[in-house]
């Protein structure tokens, strides 16, 4: 499995000019060093939707050279119209990344076929991996397993990303899912439920936690992908409060500003976004004193 342990969804750091480089530069050795298994960049939490044009075939290019084949990168490439998606997909493939991250459409609303269609299209247009990324809190439309099965026969569609929050929805999956296809990698979208999803038969998860708590995090997967449920579950207790903490407000909000805090970026988000209020901040500040952060 290319896409198993604790990918970091990773934030973009931002200055008054644009994106911050110097510091990105930084931050993505240290979550290397740190000892997470793959990166994914340009997705919600790397404020995606404000990342245009040429910046943002810019960062791609900039972050495969930086991280130089030391973990994997995948991109996100998702849209609401599925050509675009395409689009987005086929680019990221010529820019080097080793696979791409693709959100159910939102707002559309597809049905289980239109969506099936969707990710159809964008897994025969490239030969990179496809992790499907399901969350119906922000996109309005679930994914069902039924149709995660359907589209697990496409070899190049590889993971799906689930953040439902629907634990027998995840475990419908896993029953049938790795009969079907043994490679095929179920990561969890929450920090807060990944813990549950891996004792369950999951490969880890994409998170927003690692940001800022990238070895404990990592080391929570790890210790659950092989067998030590109480070193894990000890670890995902710990750390729980500011799982639940680090989406008080939209993310990447909270997590922004914890990035903030650890010195890897201003605390500079793009409208619509705004900042970590003062009651967000001291809250963030306290859980990461708590998990010995800062």
């Amino acid at each position: 499995m290319l896409f198993k342990g604790t990918g970091t969804a990773i934030v973009t750091p931002f200055n008054e000019n644009g994106i911050d480089y110097e510091n990105f530069d930084r931050f993505i050795d240290w979550q290397i060093e740190q000892k997470v298994e793959f990166l994914l960049v340009l997705g919600t939490t790397g404020e995606s939707p404000t990342v245009l044009g040429a910046e943002r075939d810019e960062l791609i290019q900039f972050f495969i050279k930086k991280v130089n084949g030391r973990v994997p990168v995948v991109v996100g490439t998702s849209s609401n119209s599925t050509a675009v998606a395409v689009e987005n997909s086929v680019n990221a493939q010529k820019l080097g990344a080793d696979g791409v991250l693709v959100v159910t459409p939102y707002y559309n609303k597809p049905t289980q076929e239109g969506l099936y269609q969707h990710f159809k299209a964008v897994s025969e247009a490239i030969k990179i991996p496809v992790i499907i990324y399901n969350v119906p809190g922000r996109t309005g439309v679930n994914i069902l397993p039924e149709t995660v099965l359907r589209l697990a026969e496409f070899k190049n569609i590889a993971a799906l990303k689930e953040a439902a929050g629907i634990q027998a929805q995840v475990d419908e999956l896993l029953r049938k899912i790795h009969v079907l296809r043994p490679d095929f990698s179920v990561l969890s979208g929450n920090d807060d439920q990944a813990f549950h999803l891996v004792n369950a038969g999951g490969q880890g998860v994409i998170s927003v936690l690692s940001n800022i708590a990238p070895r404990q995090t990592s080391d929570m997967i790890r210790e659950a992908l092989s067998g030590n449920v109480a070193k894990a579950r000890e670890l995902h207790l710990k750390l729980f409060p500011l799982m639940k903490n680090l989406f008080m407000e939209t993310n990447p909000i909270p997590v922004k500003y914890g990035v903030h805090k650890l010195g890897f970026c201003k605390n500079i988000l793009r409208l619509p976004l705004v900042t970590a209020s003062e009651k967000c901040a001291r809250q963030i500040d306290a859980d990461m004193k708590e998990c010995g952060l800062i």
